[in-house]
């Protein structure tokens, strides 16, 4: 078990984790100089059941707020101080509303220097902070005097603590590993040694992890869990990791040793965002976000809906890339630091920048509120557009991926989409008339390229999870793939009758004694009395369903020709020396100009049919049956 201390300033927080471990937790020199805490202390005890229980002592002061949540995160339960001389301060009041604002329901009240009240003044002061706690989620949480320098009630206290470790739920232990960093430092001769709970699974000697969120690999080294040196330590702990693989000054507090597979660092997320008091804010407004032990500069912008626990759904955009989980709760205050404002969990790590109000955003954030992790993805699949991430799902939950059975699966394994039951079907579907209404809107097209078929369905899929469905489709007979475009089984490119018509026309012109040397598009308007941009459109249309070549400008062929042509450069090809051959032997051969000679090469060059050195070419054997 993890306790973290919270109260005021000098009320005796590392004076009682003191007489209850025997270690002073205060480590710095200033410290022992003014007598305060400043940075967070640690220690360890054996409470009487054999096992090692975790202190994590945090400073009272005003302006160390931040310390204190780097310090609270993660704990499993708080022992609260209250000075019996003092009573309840205003940091006393602050700590126990980050306390409720990160969902610690678990605490123990000690009601510290008691040797120096009477029975009824603390009395009194038991009732008062038992009506303060009524309001959190600590409510009933039982309340002791103790005197850390008489010794009075320190023993009662041990063994609550022991008592409530015993109740300490365990971690599942069997999701990956993910330790927030509250301290850094090298040992000589060891390296570099970071501390921090076990938030969750395991870290083992050997382990190959990464620091997050820089995206640093790192080696584990050697483990301590508890203060004791172990090979393996279990989710909850505290931890201390001899890293291999980085330098003291690239590892510090906010960032986060994990899994490789965790590693997705966001400067973006939604939020359950619970004020400290009614705080209506403008879209924009700056606030310093406390999560883990990382701090970053966050602008609000409200949502416009609520959970039904009343929580405000807010999207926080960040300074910064941040090491976060779902479900990590935060402390919000105000940009100077001066004031909580509020806290609450992370919901959504990748929300979109835009239509981020929408109602089908809202339901999302309802159905990523859910505790309950196939609950919600459940929820999240009756949400447009009806699938999930199912490897960004998981990683942002600290889960290990699965593939769950109320989902349909599709996509390559690097990139597995769950869909809602039924939805592929529906997709496929959507294939098909999609490329039915394309061939009506555009007969003469041979078919709709796939990058445009992809951006014209909803909801819009992934490159690799479009092209598993369109593999699908094809392998089931539903469609035909040719280059990069998509059609129907039974579309046939075809003319629409009056380009029929012109075409007929044009045609003959191209063919005959002419036929190496047509003419060009302007020569056919001419002679045909027909608008030169009429002919050279309905070519460019031939030339799309493969009736002619566009060979060089203005220039159209009928394919029949350049297969004659291509036949004839395959002969040349195989009379000359090692298959070389010249440009004026083609021209001879075509009865050409030297220039349209030219220009019927440099096709069948860019076609990769022949290929040149010099003045020289020979046919490509890769390609030799081109035409």
């Amino acid at each position: 078990m993890i306790i973290g201390t919270a109260g005021h300033i000098d009320h005796g927080k590392t004076a009682l984790v003191a007489a209850l471990t025997g270690t002073d937790t205060d480590r710095l020199a200033e410290e022992k100089a003014r007598g305060i805490t400043i940075d967070l202390g640690f220690a360890y005890t054996d409470l009487g059941d054999g096992s090692v229980t975790g202190f994590v002592d945090v400073p009272g002061h005003e302006r160390l707020v931040h310390t204190m949540v780097a310090g609270a995160g993660g704990i499993d339960l708080a022992l609260i101080v209250v000075a019996a001389d003092d009573g309840i301060m205003p940091q006393t009041q602050e700590h126990l509303a980050i306390l409720s604002l990160l969902g610690v329901t678990r605490a123990v009240v000690a009601i510290t220097k008691a040797d120096l009240a009477e029975a009824p003044a603390l009395d009194e002061l038991r009732a008062r902070i038992s009506q303060r706690l009524q309001a959190t989620p600590m409510a009933g949480a039982p309340v002791l005097a103790v005197s850390a320098r008489s010794g009075q009630g320190i023993d009662a206290l041990r063994d609550l603590l022991a008592r409530q470790a015993a109740e300490t739920a365990q971690r599942e232990a069997g999701q990956p590993c993910r330790v927030i960093i509250d301290r850094s430092f090298s040992i000589e001769g060891a390296g570099t040694v970071v501390t921090g709970i076990l938030r969750a699974g395991e870290v083992r000697v050997g382990d190959q992890l990464t620091v997050s969120p820089a995206g640093l690999p790192v080696r584990v080294r050697g483990v301590r869990a508890q203060n004791r040196r172990v090979d393996v330590a279990g989710p909850g702990m505290r931890v201390a990791l001899n890293l291999a693989g980085i330098a003291r000054d690239q590892v510090g507090r906010g960032d986060a040793v994990l899994a490789p597979e965790l590693h997705a660092p966001t400067d973006r997320v939604d939020v359950a965002l619970h004020w400290t008091h009614a705080t209506p804010f403008r879209s924009g407004t700056r606030a310093r976000l406390h999560v883990g032990s990382a701090e970053a500069e966050a602008r609000l912008v409200p949502l416009g809906a609520r959970l039904p626990d009343g929580a405000e759904l807010v999207q926080m955009v960040l300074d910064r890339p941040l090491a976060v989980g779902w479900g990590d709760g935060f402390i919000l205050r105000d940009p100077s630091a001066s004031r909580t404002l509020g806290g609450g969990r992370l919901l959504d790590l990748r929300p979109p920048a835009r239509r981020r109000a929408t109602p089908e955003r809202h339901a999302a954030l309802r159905a990523w509120a859910l505790p309950d992790h196939d609950g919600a993805l459940q929820a999240l699949l009756q949400v447009p557009p009806g699938h999930v991430d199912l490897a960004a799902f998981y990683r942002d939950r600290g889960l290990t991926a699965a593939e769950p059975g109320y989902a349909d699966i599709l996509g390559p394994p690097t990139n597995r989409m769950a869909f809602r039951k039924g939805l592929p079907d529906e997709m496929q579907q959507a294939l098909t008339e999609t490329l039915a209404a394309y061939h009506e809107a555009n007969p003469d097209l041979q078919g709709m390229g796939r990058e445009a078929l992809r951006l014209s369905l909803r909801p819009r899929l992934p490159l690799p999870v479009f092209e598993a469905l369109l593999r699908n489709a094809i392998s089931a007979g539903r469609i035909h793939a040719e280059a990069g475009f998509v059609r129907l089984p039974g579309h046939a490119p075809q003319m629409a009758p009056a380009d029929e018509a012109l075409y007929a026309r044009i045609a003959p012109e191209l063919a005959g004694e002419a036929r190496f040397r047509p003419p060009r598009v302007r020569d056919l308007a001419g002679g045909l009395g027909m608008a030169e941009g009429e002919v050279r459109r309905v070519l460019k249309l031939a030339a799309r369903l493969g009736r002619v070549d566009q060979i060089a400008r203005d220039h159209f062929f009928l394919r029949a020709t350049t297969a004659e042509m291509a036949a004839m450069i395959r002969e040349l090809s195989d009379a000359g020396s090692e298959g070389w051959f010249t440009a004026p032997a083609f021209r001879d051969r075509t009865q050409n100009g030297r220039k349209v000679a030219i220009e019927i090469l440099d096709f069948f060059d860019r076609l990769g049919l022949t290929l040149r050195r010099g003045d020289l070419r020979r046919v490509n054997p890769h390609r030799a049956h081109l035409f």
